[in-house]
């Protein structure tokens, strides 16, 4: 019995449905056509500017190492990477590397270890592409400090190289 009554109730909506969406009176409005103007211009994208070549003192920051060492740290090479990249773009500009210690050690000792650390730094620059010639090395050893002092904070800051730009 129950299947009797449902049926008629069931079309009796499916007709119901079909009705009210087929007699449906929502008319679509008419889609606004929009006609450019002569007078505008098509808008062009700003000149791209290239970016501004760093400046000399920015590559030319020293580098520092370890006690007793020579090789080169990755903040140090990626200081010599921004220097070989201004030297590539900047043919006829020499630096010359400049090799320091601490005071720990002997003079000859020193001085040996300064010009380890120079030819280090330009053996690194040369493997990126710079003309050797345009890197000349000097050796300070512990002839020139950067900072005075008989402690770490003093020696750490004077195991470095320096990086002076020279005319050729």
């Amino acid at each position: 019995m129950i299947f009797k009554t449902r049926k008629p109730l069931a079309a009796f909506a499916i007709a119901m449905s079909v009705g009210i969406v087929g007699c449906s009176d929502d008319q679509k409005p008419a889609e606004e056509v929009v006609q450019p103007t002569t007078s505008e211009q098509p808008a062009t994208p700003p000149e791209a500017t290239p970016p501004a070549a760093p400046a000399a003192a920015e590559v030319t920051q020293p580098i520092y190492f370890a006690f007793d060492d020579y090789s080169l740290s990755g903040d140090a090479q990626g200081q010599l990477n921004k220097l070989g990249d201004f030297l590539k773009g900047s043919a006829s500009s020499v630096v010359q590397i400049e090799g320091h210690c601490d005071e720990r050690g002997s003079v000859e000792y020193n001085l040996a270890l300064g010009q380890r650390r120079a030819q280090s730094a330009k053996n690194y620059l040369v493997q990126l592409g710079v003309d050797p010639s345009r890197l000349p090395t000097m050796s300070y050893g512990e002839e020139k400090p950067a900072a005075e002092g008989h402690d770490e904070s003093a020696w750490s800051k004077n195991r470095r190289n320096e990086f002076v730009p020279t005319n050729p």
